[in-house]
């Protein structure tokens, strides 16, 4: 429970960590496929909806304690890092507490040099942002390299791989992009 964390450390929080996982897969693997649940971004449904939300939660936190060690984070897959931006671009900045934002209407690009049709063109405004997945029209800045680099980076935990056109976008998305609950 976040509300009661445990005073654990070395193996035990290990051993916790991996219990509560454990749990949080058979909860998600025993569920009826057509299970009514509360979901706060579109999916095609609830049990779809809480797989990819854990399993990118997941992934972004494991960066951080990776990050903590030290050393090399442990890989992630093509795939998986492409449905991350998308997630991340399509629905979580897609909502109306998004604070990327700009006064004059503005284009940032999301290229993922090592995926085909990986790139989303966002247009920012004085209002949530709007993303397509296409590369639709200019951009006043690009952000690409491999999905695996480019997914961390959008979460704020890696610098962008490579930066193009105006760097100011790519500054506006580090200090406004974080995800808030209030």
């Amino acid at each position: 429970r976040a509300d009661d964390p445990p005073t654990l450390d070395g193996a035990r929080l290990v051993s916790w960590f991996r219990d509560g996982h454990a749990r949080l897969v058979d909860t998600l693997s025993g569920a009826a496929p057509g299970v009514r649940c509360w979901q706060f971004l579109p999916a095609p449904s609830p049990l779809a909806f809480w797989a990819r939300r854990q399993a990118h939660e997941t992934t972004v936190h494991r960066l951080d304690a990776e990050s903590a060690r030290g050393g090399e984070a442990t890989g992630i897959g093509v795939d998986f890092a492409v449905d991350g931006i998308d997630e991340l671009l399509c629905a979580f900045h897609a909502r109306p507490k998004s604070a990327v934002r700009t006064e004059e209407p503005r284009t940032l690009r999301v290229r993922a040099t090592d995926a085909p049709d990986a790139v989303w063109t966002v247009r920012l405004s004085a209002q949530p942002p709007v993303t397509v997945r296409e590369a639709a029209g200019t951009a006043d800045c690009e952000l690409s390299g491999p999905a695996a680099q480019l997914y961390p980076a959008l979460w704020n935990r890696r610098p962008f791989p490579e930066v193009t056109g105006d760097g100011s976008l790519a500054a506006l998305w580090c200090e406004r992009s974080a995800v808030t609950w209030s």
